[in-house]
């Protein structure tokens, strides 16, 4: 998985310059059954055509800083984009936090994980492998880690934690059945192939600091009226009324 995003980076970074009616997002795995309705509504409005990529919040802003050619950053972590305003490479006017995510604990529907008992559950000899997302560049998976430190068990549970690129990734592995369970967004829980798949119980906001999401236009956008754009028609009120059905709190203007 690793090896073909490097590859898919690299053409990305290699290829001719995009179109001036494109727009470019690099976007936070939680958004991958969310955000395609989203652009094909954007592109209807608009007649712009986005092109998009999913992964790491951490990983997108390095790559950012390396000048990697993304017109929008949709972030899991505002912390990051508001790094890359600090950095010079967007303004704060640019950035806009339009959701906040929320996690949930999900298991196959032929698995003996009874997630009903929660987080708490996890302790029992037959979960012998946990899907979280890596913390060191998921904000899903540092969530996932407080919400476990919050009950009190992680280093009870490290030994068996697997761990995903991104938050997509982890719910690959649970969904496989690489893994016994995952913590993974309820964003993809609610989507068709996972809710099909398996069930879920949702992890108490409680549990760990808030998954707050947040867009950024960059300065670096070969389009910025289209960038600029495509982050204005994410805080109107239908696009966050669809985040909303999609398994995202909604955040303050």
């Amino acid at each position: 998985m690793r090896a073909v995003f490097a590859l898919f980076i690299g053409v990305l970074l290699g290829a001719a310059p995009a179109a001036a009616q494109d727009v470019r997002i690099a976007a936070a795995a939680d958004l991958q059954v969310a955000l395609p309705e989203l652009a094909a509504r954007f592109e209807r409005v608009t007649g712009f055509t986005v092109q998009t990529i999913f992964g790491s919040s951490g990983n997108f802003a390095t790559q950012i800083q390396n000048g990697a050619p993304y017109d929008v950053f949709l972030s899991a972590d505002i912390e990051y984009p508001r790094h890359l305003v600090e950095l010079g490479l967007g303004t704060r006017d640019a950035l806009a936090a339009y959701a906040r995510g929320r996690l949930v604990l999900w298991s196959r529907n032929d698995s003996k994980v009874d997630v009903k008992q929660g987080l708490k559950g996890l302790t029992v000899e037959a979960v012998r492998r946990i899907a979280i997302a890596n913390p060191a560049h998921a904000p899903y998976g540092r969530a996932a880690v407080a919400a476990l430190r919050h009950e009190g068990i992680y280093e009870r549970v490290r030994p068996r934690l697997v761990l995903g690129e991104n938050i997509s990734q982890t719910a690959q592995f649970a969904e496989s059945g690489n893994a016994d369970v995952g913590i993974i967004a309820l964003s993809l829980a609610l989507g068709p192939a996972l809710r099909a798949a398996g069930h879920y119980v949702e992890i108490p906001a409680t549990f760990h600091p808030p998954i707050e999401q947040a867009a950024l236009w960059l300065k670096q956008a070969s389009n910025p009226a289209a960038a600029r754009q495509f982050v204005q028609f994410l805080q109107q009120p239908a696009s966050r009324d669809y985040l909303r059905t999609m398994g995202f709190e909604p955040v303050a203007r």
